[in-house]
């Protein structure tokens, strides 16, 4: 049963991983290649259907990992899943603090009604996003290693 809880929760972590690259490294810069008035509409829509999701997906993600943590507190690779835990709970925090406000701003714009700061705020989340995507890369990583 352990083992099944392992695999189950090292492949919703990393398929969070795999949704968080993308939307990093693929989907932005696409939304961003397109002219303004598209790119801003595509980012305002995956704010709004990402935002509704995520939340869902990252506690869902802390939740196994706590679970995987305390039953297999005895077992060799405790460690590792006990400092995953660690780096879902920062990007957790890095969300609530750093990019869900942005986000939240973001999901209402248009092209008329837009801030005149809206590619510097677009920018910011970016960067925090990065930053974020590494932490859940590297949580996904030590999930990865724990099982072996």
């Amino acid at each position: 049963m352990l083992n099944a809880l392992e695999v189950f929760t090292t492949v919703v972590v990393g398929l969070m991983v795999g949704v968080e690259f993308a939307v990093a490294f693929v989907i932005n810069p696409i939304l961003g290649a397109l002219p303004e008035d598209s790119g801003i509409l595509g980012r305002a829509h995956g704010g709004r259907m990402l935002g509704a999701v995520m939340p869902f997906w990252y506690i869902g993600s802390l939740v196994l990992v706590a679970v995987w943590a305390v039953a297999g507190w005895r077992n060799p690779g405790a460690g590792l899943v006990v400092t995953a835990g660690a780096l879902l709970i920062l990007s957790v925090i890095m969300s609530v603090l750093l990019l869900v406000p942005i986000n939240n701003r973001g999901k209402t714009w248009t092209p008329d009604n837009r801030p005149k700061d809206w590619k510097e705020q677009q920018n910011r989340w970016d960067r925090f996003h990065y930053v974020r995507v590494a932490v859940i890369i590297g949580a996904f990583a030590l999930l990865a290693t724990a099982l072996g």
